[in-house]
């Protein structure tokens, strides 16, 4: 059974960077795609980054070119670097894996304030 947890959150001023880090436990050679996702009170889970085992990486376009995500797969770690951040980055940003066997996994979120 895989469990993933975040870690990196935190208050920044605009402009600032903040890197995340998700930990993933158990069976981790089971896990294919990892990914972040972020979610403000009231709206819906929304995708910010994904990256595959071989290390192919898609962005939300909101973020690209101000984020990156990364992967060490034999760690069963994510990061997501984000940089130049602004006020409507504040959220909570969850981690999340897709397993070989399709099945979907999620960890307990972190939150981003991004504020002067």
């Amino acid at each position: 059974q895989v469990q993933l947890v975040e870690s990196g959150g935190g208050l920044v001023q605009p402009g600032g960077s903040l890197r995340l880090s998700c930990g993933a436990s158990g069976t981790i050679f089971g896990i294919s795609v990892m990914g972040w996702y972020r979610q403000v009170p009231g709206k819906e889970r929304d995708l910010v980054a994904t990256i595959t085992r071989s290390g192919g990486s898609s962005y939300a376009d909101s973020v690209r070119g101000r984020f990156t995500i990364s992967r060490d797969s034999a760690k069963g770690t994510v990061f997501l670097q984000m940089n130049s951040l602004k006020p409507e980055d504040t959220a909570v940003y969850y981690c999340n894996a897709v397993l070989l066997n399709s099945r979907v996994i999620w960890g307990q979120g972190t939150q981003v304030t991004v504020s002067s």
